[in-house]
Order: structure tokens, then C-alpha cells, then sequence
């Protein structure tokens, strides 16, 4: 018996080890703790601003302004962004960004615990700081492949960072919810602003030296011309990236839209908001987990597929709820969709990109994922207002359904 229990442990051991292995490499374990903790700060802040704005205007189409302002430089900057990251130092814009991100924080954090916060101000900070991401993400995605020694552990490194993004999702947004139930808003701000400080110290105690950081090239214009002709030339490429930019704009504003089902629908306070946010973190960071444990990437562009349409049954599923716990389950089932998909579909790519326009290749996933999105709060704030929070929830799941079945279908017609 002791024998078999043993043998049971040590299994469990080498398969948590063979998930986390991309953690082997100094570089990428520096990144991933620094980041993980600045991305607690971050859910906690976005939570608060949410929570602030709902409070302070108690409009549905001011939740997804701020959230448009706050997204929508992502669609104008980061194809530029792609470039640059393919010209410049990625390490240095990754420590310039992360330290502007860190003075928005601070500067929010000042206003509120000041007492003199007003609606103009967090939409231009939210414009600022959408500003910064456009820059950030594209760089810090292709900036991974660069911290892992072996190319085969990509698949890995990227499944990671999505369980840490998602871990970070999972506990930021209880954490602020009891703060803001307690402490307020403000609080939580300042302990995002000082979160930054542990990215910037693993950035800085990495071993950058023997690190191919950057590709330099002529012009940025042709530089974005070629990148463009790669991307559409490709129709696999061009379909997931499609797929994606479909499941944003429908699906994925449905997050901006919690504050108003938390408090309108379910009868809620701060701590509810927390907890949904929390079951969708839950539901994206086994996503992630599942991800971890794939050893390739056959099969992918069919679950990417799946994914979306598992996501679209949930936000559904969400819409014609009034209760608590089945608005739980059904937050953590689209968030684990959600994440299969991004995440899939983010490694697919990262995996069949050139190295030297893997930049440009990131920029357009990212705007596809958050430059569209803009657009979708957009819209989905106005559509609330006009025909309510769970229709719009709702049309946006069935969106999602009819997108992933059309491609689905799209993506049988070849081999993965």
C-alpha cells in the first residue's frame, strides 16, 4: 500500500514538473514571478475602475466608454508597435512600459485617496495606460521565445503565461473585492502601482547579454507593408486571427458589462463582482493548465474551434441566469473557453511565424484580441442600455457559437 501511494506522489510530482518545466530557465522564472505579481495589481485596478465608474455615473455606456478609450489605441498603435519590437531592444521597451504603467497607477491611486477623482480623469488615464499596453503586449509576446533556451518549451512558455495571467485574474479580483468593500478604491490602485516594482527588478536581474533582442531593418512603413502581405497571404493564419477578432468584439466585453449584472441583476455588491471575475479567472486558469500539459501543437486549429463554441454556450448560459452560483458556473466555463482559445491560438501562431516577423505577427494577434475589442465595450455598453445587460450578454454567446461553427467547418477542410 505504502508502496503504491509513493509511486501515485512521485507520478503526480514528475507530471506538475513536466507542466511548469519552461520554469527550468533563469530568465523566464524571473519573468514569470515579477509578472505575476504585477499582474494581481493590474486585476485589482481594473476591478476598482470598474466598480468606481458604475458607482460614481451608474451608466452601463460609461463602463464601456472607459473601456473603449482604454483599448481602442491598441487598433491604431500596436502594428506599429509589431515594428518597432522587430527593430528596437524588446528588454529596454519592456522596462519603459512597465514603468509608465507603474506612474498611471500611482497617479490614479493619488486622485481617489485625494478625494478629487473625477469621470474626465480616469477616461484619460485609461487612454494613457491604453496607450502603454499597445506597446507592452505585442512586445512582451514575442519577447517570450527569447527567455526559453530550447524552442520546443514555446508551447510551454506561452501555456504558462496564460495560467499566470489567469492565476493573477483568479485572485486580483477577490482581493480587490474585499478591499473595496472595506478600504475603497484607492487602495487598491497603490498596491497595483507598487506591483510594478516587481517586473522592473525581474527585468533588470536578468542575463540579457547573449539575448537576440531585435531585427533592424530599413523602413517602418515597408517593414508594416510586408508584415501585412505575410499575415493575409496566409489563410489559416488570416482564420484564426478572424476568429478571434469575432469572439472580442461579441464575447470578450462581456467582462466590462459584470459591474451592472453583479449589482443589477444578481442583486450584488463589490464582493459578488469579485467573485464572478474570480470563477472567471478559475475557469481560464484551468484553460491555461490544460494547455500546459499538450507536449505539440496537432490538433490545435480544431480546439481553437471548440473553444470559441464552449465560450459562446457559456456566455448563454450566464445571460439566463439570476442566480448566484449557476452565474458562477457559468462564468468559469466561458472563461476557460475564452483562455483555450486565445491561448491556442496564440501558440499556433508564435509556432508557425518567422522569427524576424514574429513582432509584426504578435501586433496583429494582439490586435485582433484587444485592438477590437474597443469596439466591442462599445457596443456593448450601448446595447445594454438599449435592450439590457443579460440580451446583450446573450446575442454576444450566440455570436460566438455561429462564428466557431463556420470555422470550425472552415478549418476541417485541412490538416492541422
Amino acid at each position: 500500500m505504502d508502496s503504491n501511494v509513493s509511486g501515485i506522489i512521485f507520478d503526480n510530482l514528475k507530471y506538475f514538473k513536466f507542466i511548469f518545466r519552461t520554469l527550468q530557465y533563469r530568465n523566464y522564472r524571473l519573468f514569470f514571478i515579477g509578472q505575476f505579481i504585477s499582474l494581481i495589481g493590474t486585476w485589482m485596478q481594473q476591478i476598482a475602475v470598474s466598480w468606481l465608474v458604475y458607482q460614481m455615473t451608474h451608466s452601463v455606456f460609461l463602463l464601456g466608454l472607459v473601456g473603449f478609450v482604454s483599448q481602442i489605441p491598441t487598433f491604431a498603435i500596436s502594428p506599429f508597435a509589431g515594428v518597432w519590437s522587430d527593430r528596437f531592444n524588446r528588454y529596454r521597451m519592456l522596462i519603459m512600459t512597465q514603468t509608465l504603467s507603474m506612474i498611471q497607477a500611482i497617479v490614479l491611486a493619488i486622485l481617489v485617496l485625494s478625494g478629487v477623482v473625477s469621470i474626465w480623469q480616469i477616461i484619460l488615464l485609461s487612454l494613457f495606460i491604453g496607450c502603454v499596453n499597445a506597446i507592452d503586449m505585442p512586445t512582451r509576446q514575442s519577447f517570450v521565445v527569447y527567455m526559453i533556451d530550447d524552442r520546443k518549451d514555446l508551447s510551454n512558455a506561452i501555456a504558462l503565461n496564460s495560467a499566470m495571467f489567469n492565476a493573477a485574474r483568479f485572485l486580483g479580483p477577490f482581493i480587490a473585492g474585499v478591499l473595496i468593500a472595506i478600504v475603497g478604491e484607492g487602495i487598491c490602485f497603490l498596491i497595483n502601482g507598487l506591483s510594478y516594482i516587481a517586473v522592473i527588478l525581474a527585468l533588470l536581474a536578468m542575463n540579457v547579454s547573449n539575448m537576440k533582442i531585435g531585427f533592424k531593418k530599413s523602413s517602418v512603413i515597408e517593414e508594416l507593408k510586408d508584415g501585412f502581405t505575410y499575415v493575409f497571404s496566409d489563410t489559416k493564419i488570416k482564420s484564426i486571427l478572424l476568429l478571434v477578432a469575432l469572439t472580442s468584439i461579441m464575447g470578450v466585453p462581456f467582462i466590462i458589462l459584470m459591474p451592472a449584472f453583479a449589482k443589477d441583476i444578481l442583486q450584488g455588491g463589490p464582493h459578488t463582482l469579485g467573485f464572478l471575475m474570480s470563477a472567471l479567472g478559475g475557469g481560464a486558469l484551468m484553460g491555461a493548465f490544460y494547455l500546459a500539459a499538450r507536449t505539440d501543437v496537432k490538433g490545435l486549429r480544431k480546439i481553437i474551434n471548440l473553444a470559441a463554441l464552449l465560450f459562446g454556450i457559456g456566455l448563454i448560459g450566464l445571460s439566463l441566469s439570476n442566480y448566484l452560483w449557476i452565474s458562477l458556473l457559468m462564468t468559469f466555463i466561458a472563461g476557460f473557453g475564452m483562455m483555450v482559445q486565445v491561448a491556442s491560438s496564440n501558440t499556433w501562431l508564435q509556432t508557425n511565424v518567422d522569427d524576424d516577423k514574429r513582432g509584426r505577427m504578435m501586433s496583429f494577434y494582439v490586435v485582433s484580441f484587444m485592438g477590437t475589442a474597443p469596439f466591442g465595450s462599445l457596443l456593448a455598453g450601448s446595447m445594454a442600455r438599449a435592450i439590457g445587460v443579460s440580451n446583450t450578454i446573450f446575442i454576444g454567446g450566440a455570436a460566438c457559437i455561429l462564428g466557431a461553427i463556420f470555422f470550425l467547418k472552415l478549418f476541417h477542410r485541412s490538416k492541422n
